[in-house]
């Protein structure tokens, strides 16, 4: 029998209840989306090399990399208002599968840039998880739990970073050629995707009541209420994620390059500190919607957003001096400053997020989750240019992210208190 509440605690160790083990089969399905996204952005060198790459078109494959996952955020963030996210997470990670295991047919730049572009879809995930975890939790524990769940799933950019050059190095030491073996190496991710797929269908529910179907509820007689595109809040806070998880997404993809390029590290080497990066998401996103959350009991929706405010201008500040860096060690340093201010303000971007309209939470999380991808994008046009350096790059999104951060921080979110309860009705809206 399904318990019908959403959870006030969050149970780590537990798969006792829906709630959990929804909540532990989401996080691992965006952790091995990332890991499908971002398995090829580690043996960038190698694949370079062996495609005869250009900076500029480098810059066009990270730009198409996060650029489709913009429409496929906005697109998700419906379905999973309409079809529930169930169905909508195993449907994405079944198709989007697809383009993860064929990458390696790509044999020149164009057929290279068209399957990252396909691939990119699948970071439209995020959205699945951020959604069907605020169902399962109530508002004092939904910061956090989105958080976590957010958190570990990002945990796939650094883990992938680590893991992907030892699995090429591994196919490398049976024989077969560089080449051949970052594209051997992508088929790991995609077996990943489709075991998940079947843990998604067999253990989770949308909501603590059941599936969609199962408790009469059709979504797709519901219209998409576009007026949400008129608040304001929404907006700043699509801005302050195009800042944080934008930066996020394109240090995954350009900070091995960097590490090789710069301080002339082997692919190994770039690799690992590379995955430091992402590891971070182990604790700093949690942090950041845990803090939050507490933040958000005592001073309401006011605090959430200054708190926001304010590790927005720490990773402005930290991005800055690692931009600035004259060695590995202090690069290093700065790395894991910005690191934790900027996932601590993933986490806190979405602790705001279910309290905006929670009428629409799957609508306004794709298009705050849309803002990420856009922020990554516009990133890549800097990383792209033949005329600016990767250290001004770094730079000119340091005083980009301090200036969106008071931006923020005038912002007033609140609109209605934190832990207001919506009346619950017969369609699955978010129990409060």
């Amino acid at each position: 029998m399904l318990n019908n509440k959403p959870l006030d605690k969050l149970r780590i160790f537990s798969l006792n209840s829906i709630q959990m083990r929804t909540f532990h089969i989401t996080w691992l399905m965006f952790f091995v989306c990332f890991f499908g996204w971002f398995g090829l952005a580690p043996l960038m060198p190698t694949i370079r090399a062996d495609l005869g790459l250009s900076k500029s078109q480098i810059g066009n494959i990270i730009i198409a990399s996060v650029s489709s996952t913009i429409i496929a955020r906005l697109i998700i963030g419906r379905l999973c208002d309409t079809w529930g996210p169930r169905k909508t997470a195993v449907r994405l990670l079944v198709i989007g599968s697809i383009p993860v295991f064929l990458v390696g047919f790509a044999h020149n730049y164009t057929t290279f840039l068209m399957f990252r572009l396909a691939i990119g879809t699948i970071g439209a995930s995020f959205v699945i998880t951020q959604f069907h975890t605020s169902m399962m939790f109530a508002p004092s524990i939904k910061g956090t739990a989105n958080a976590v769940t957010g958190g570990w799933g990002n945990l796939g950019g650094g883990v992938t970073n680590m893991v992907m050059p030892l699995i090429f190095a591994a196919i490398v030491g049976m024989g077969y050629s560089a080449g051949t073996s970052w594209r051997l190496a992508m088929i790991v991710p995609g077996l990943m995707m489709l075991g998940v797929a079947i843990l998604y269908h067999k253990y989770t529910k949308d909501t603590p009541n059941g599936n969609y179907d199962e408790i009469g509820y059709n979504g797709a007689k519901r219209k998409t209420d576009w007026k949400v595109l008129g608040d304001w809040r929404i907006w700043a806070l699509t801005m302050a994620y195009a800042m944080c998880f934008g930066m996020e997404i394109t240090f995954d993809n350009v900070a091995s390059l960097h590490f090789v390029d710069t301080f002339h590290l082997s692919q190994s080497s770039a690799g690992l500190w590379a995955g430091v990066f992402g590891l971070m998401n182990l604790f700093a996103r949690a942090l950041g919607g845990f803090v939050s959350d507490k933040v958000g009991a005592k001073q309401g929706m006011r605090g959430k957003g200054i708190l926001l405010a304010l590790v927005l201008l720490a990773e402005g500040g930290g991005l800055l001096l690692f931009a600035g860096a004259p060695s590995l060690g202090l690069a290093i340093a700065a790395m894991l400053g910005f690191a934790l201010f900027l996932k601590m303000a993933n986490g806190a971007t979405y602790g705001i997020v279910p309290f905006i309209n929670q009428e629409n939470v799957g609508l306004v999380s794709g298009i705050v989750g849309a803002g990420g991808n856009l922020g990554g994008m516009l990133f890549g046009f800097l990383f792209k240019s033949e005329n600016i350096s990767y250290e001004q790059a770094f730079t000119y999104i340091g005083y980009a992210v301090i200036a969106t951060g008071f931006i923020v921080l005038v912002t007033r979110f609140s609109k209605q208190p934190a832990n207001v309860t919506v009346p619950v009705k017969a369609k699955p809206v978010l129990a409060d």
